[in-house]
């Protein structure tokens, strides 16, 4: 393996092991709750935190009988952004979807994304649980909106999305092992 190729995976593995795994597990507490209340995650991104959400919201449903919904559609962002403002197609998403037993799940890298941030705000103002996920500066606005706040201390993009995915399917496989307990 190369030294680039070496250093990387060291990298990944040293971000998303620097984790507090009574994060990891109040944020699997918090969605197995949900899905028991009736509730389901509603999760949100930008680019490719967008794509994190989808294959997390799939792998809920499917693996680990939760019901989730990610919003990725095309025709929602235009129409809501178009109507409201790219920065507020989260916010109006979740005040038009969401029910009061479910729960918020956003991802921003940056942790400054103005949709993202707004959809914390509404989230808030409706009294739902919200978990977020973010990187970059560690005083990041996200940081400070969530029940739970789950963080990469990185500047890289791939590298907070890397840690950001492996701790949201560590999530999910940990919900699938507590269910065939």
């Amino acid at each position: 393996m190369s030294d680039f190729f070496k250093k990387y995976m060291s990298d990944i593995y040293n971000i998303s092991s620097n984790i507090d795994h009574a994060k990891l597990l109040r944020c699997s507490q918090m969605v197995s709750n949900t899905n028991e209340a009736g509730g389901q995650v509603l999760i949100f991104g930008n680019g490719g935190s967008a794509a994190m959400a989808s294959h997390i919201s799939v792998d809920l449903v499917k693996a680990a009988r939760v019901r989730a919904s990610n919003f990725n559609e095309a025709d929602l962002i235009t129409c809501f952004s178009n109507d409201f403002g790219y920065e507020n197609w989260v916010k109006k998403s979740i005040e038009f979807y969401s029910q009061p037993n479910d729960l918020v799940l956003l991802i921003s890298s940056s942790g400054s994304s103005a949709n993202i941030l707004n959809g914390a705000l509404m989230a808030r103002k409706l009294k739902l649980p919200v978990i977020t996920l973010s990187g970059f500066d560690e005083s990041n606005p996200l940081k400070a909106m969530g029940d739970v706040n789950l963080y990469a201390a990185s500047s890289s993009y791939n590298y907070v999305e890397m840690a950001h995915h492996i701790w949201l399917l560590a999530i999910v496989d940990h919900i699938i092992n507590e269910k065939a307990k």
